[in-house]
């Protein structure tokens, strides 16, 4: 069989496997809105095999729900032309379907509602964003493998870079030492529960990798205490750019009071209001900018927040969108409509970080560092680490992605994996959070 990319037709090696292996990887006590970090974070790590020997890698998230989904995409796959991402797209509708009883022809619908997500803290949960979330790491291995067959980075396929090097942002939590009742790996980096915690952990990451600008995750403690942070963190290092992300945790009036107080040191706010109506009643009279992760996260969500001018800057985040080439998709709408465009982190392993550095790497006007947990996560299933220089990481030409995987470390993660006895496998800050409060429960919306 001729497996070369055909120059007529264009259509690449055709996927002879797919191989899924979900992975624990260990996660420090970090705070936010809902709980706690759980000790040990799932990820699923998507290897598509191509006819003429090619693998390309693709990373997305690794909880139960979204395990059922990869594998029945991954039986269907094989016999797909790695370049067939339409094709991808069509499989995935028809094997995964959207809660509505099949495909809805565009991949953009929002499906059935499944609840709020609450390990995510990205809004409401729906079928749809479930398969989205999959294909991205599909998404991501076929780009991989095609790349990697043609001898092409990533970014190449997707039109080519405009910037050589893309900037990250140092991401801040509060959080404890270690986490309750120990279990789980340890660090060195100990508490961070006031002003003076939060910029200590600011310090190491301007000193370690030279992060130029600082999010802190916020809605843990009362608004005041994080104003107070912000403020020490503008102290210490002035004229940086400063965010500060709630998570929604905040009535109208009380995002407008840290708006007012902040407005002179903060380079946007980050959802400090939950849901579009509300954010577009604090946006009215916010001299900041305002950015979200969690009112838009689909297309259809997207003409009432930009239309009520509710958002400014949009947080994007390859593996609930679909993918790269959503990704872009929504660089373009948010292009029209004068809205700004960065990007959302969760808890991702390196092979996530260079799909994020591909994409970014061919958007034009991303003028806002983009978020990224990776300096928090100590295990990887690469063979080399990705640096962070200045805060940023150069734009690899290498075919693909330019990522290998470490076959001994990916076994040792998917081990742990199979000996978890199911309460790592699911994220659930709420548990975590209930090991040290046994009467923890999800605040309610506002909390202040």
């Amino acid at each position: 069989m001729d497996t070369r990319v055909d120059a007529r037709t264009g259509r690449g090696p055709l996927v002879e496997e797919v191989r899924l292996t979900p992975v624990l990887t260990a996660d420090p006590p970090l705070l936010n809105a809902h709980g706690v970090h759980q000790p040990y974070a799932a990820r699923l790590v998507i290897e598509v095999v191509t006819a003429d020997g090619t693998t390309g890698v693709g990373e997305t998230y690794g909880e139960t729900k979204y395990l059922g989904h990869a594998r029945a995409l991954a039986d269907a796959l094989p016999g797909l032309p790695v370049s067939d991402l339409n094709g991808l797209d069509a499989l995935a509708e028809s094997v995964c379907g959207t809660g509505k009883g099949g495909g809805t022809g565009t991949g953009d619908g929002d499906g059935a509602d499944l609840g709020v997500d609450v390990g995510g803290l990205r809004g409401v949960q729906t079928a749809d964003k479930l398969r989205l979330s999959v294909v991205s790491g599909f998404e991501v291995a076929c780009l991989d493998a095609l790349g990697k067959s043609l001898g092409l980075p990533v970014h190449a396929l997707l039109g080519g870079r405009v910037r050589d090097r893309v900037d990250y942002s140092a991401y801040l939590f509060y959080r404890w030492a270690a986490h309750p009742g120990t279990r789980g790996e340890t660090d060195d980096w100990g508490d961070a529960l006031d002003p003076a915690g939060v910029v200590a952990q600011a310090r190491r990451f301007a000193d370690d990798y030279g992060f130029r600008s600082f999010k802190l995750k916020g809605g843990v403690f009362p608004p005041d205490e994080e104003i107070a942070a912000v403020r020490a963190l503008a102290r210490e290092f002035p004229g940086h750019p400063l965010r500060l992300d709630p998570n929604g945790a905040w009535s109208v009036e009380t995002s407008r009071k840290v708006e007012s107080e902040l407005r002179d040191v903060l380079e946007y706010l980050e959802d400090p209001a939950l849901g579009t109506p509300a954010m577009a009643e604090v946006a009215a009279s916010s001299q900041l900018p305002l950015a979200t992760n969690m009112c838009v996260t689909t297309v259809p969500e997207i003409a009432e927040a930009f239309t009520s001018d509710a958002v400014q800057i949009v947080l994007s985040d390859h593996h609930y969108w679909g993918g790269l080439r959503r990704t872009r998709e929504l660089a373009a709408i948010c292009r029209a409509f004068g809205v700004g465009l960065s990007m959302h982190s969760n808890t991702h392993l390196g092979i996530s970080l260079a799909a994020m550095t591909h994409v970014a790497a061919t958007v034009p006007g991303l003028v806002h560092a983009c978020d990224t947990h990776y300096p928090w996560q100590t295990e990887d299933v690469l063979t080399r680490r990705h640096t962070f220089r200045d805060g940023a990481l150069e734009v690899s030409d290498a075919p693909g992605l330019g990522v290998e995987l470490d076959r001994a470390a990916l076994a040792a993660l998917h081990e742990r994996w199979l000996a978890d006895d199911g309460t790592m496998r699911d994220r659930d800050d709420v548990a975590a959070m209930r090991v040290a409060r046994p009467d923890w429960t999800v605040p309610r919306t506002p909390r202040w």
